[in-house]
């Protein structure tokens, strides 16, 4: 592998990737994705969408996820900082409606691996970020589904600093929680 190190997280299929970064005085450069170092990694996905997003301090997206058409993605931050959100949606899994953090910068260059079967959300940190996300499959707008980013039974804790207004899309607001997403589910 070498190009890459990966941290696994306490949820099954969550992982960090850092990739070696060569710099000197003109800069940097680092391969971002190499199918070879992932599939050792244990990330054997063919990504087949590119998306990349840009928002301003505040700004809270998620938690979404596809519904019959579920997504793994590769996550980074081209620009900024955010803290970006994975919960576990999983039938059957040990750790079902747990969730997990990670900040991402382009100083710090992390990757975020989110599995199929996950809802996924950030917040933006820094006074604005670039954020880019490789997908297993395509976006099929009538397929959205999401939880509420403030679930008390999630309990995600947002590292929002005090006097930081968010920035939500109206769909953002309405989702319903996890109690209420399960009971539909099944």
């Amino acid at each position: 592998m070498g190009k890459i190190t990966v941290e696994t997280c306490e949820i099954e299929g969550l992982k960090i990737i850092t990739p070696e970064v060569h710099g000197d005085a003109r800069g940097y450069f680092m391969e971002v994705y190499n199918f070879n170092d992932f599939k050792e990694a244990g990330i054997d996905q063919v990504f087949v969408q590119d998306n990349q997003s840009a928002s301003k301090r505040g700004v809270l997206r998620g938690l979404h996820f596809q519904i019959q058409y579920p997504q793994a993605k590769l996550v980074r931050v081209v620009s900024g900082e955010v803290f970006d959100v994975a919960v576990d949606l999983r039938k059957g899994s040990a750790t079902y409606g747990k969730w997990h953090g990670v900040r991402l910068s382009a100083e710090n260059k992390k990757q975020f691996f989110i599995p199929q079967g996950f809802a996924h959300g950030f917040v933006v940190l820094s006074d604005y970020a670039e954020f880019a996300y490789k997908c297993t499959d395509f976006y099929h707008p009538n397929d959205e589904g999401g939880l509420l980013w403030s679930d008390p039974d999630i309990g995600v804790e947002w590292p929002i600093p005090e006097g930081m207004e968010l920035i939500l899309s109206e769909k953002d607001t309405k989702w319903p929680g996890i109690k209420e997403y399960t009971e539909n589910r099944e």
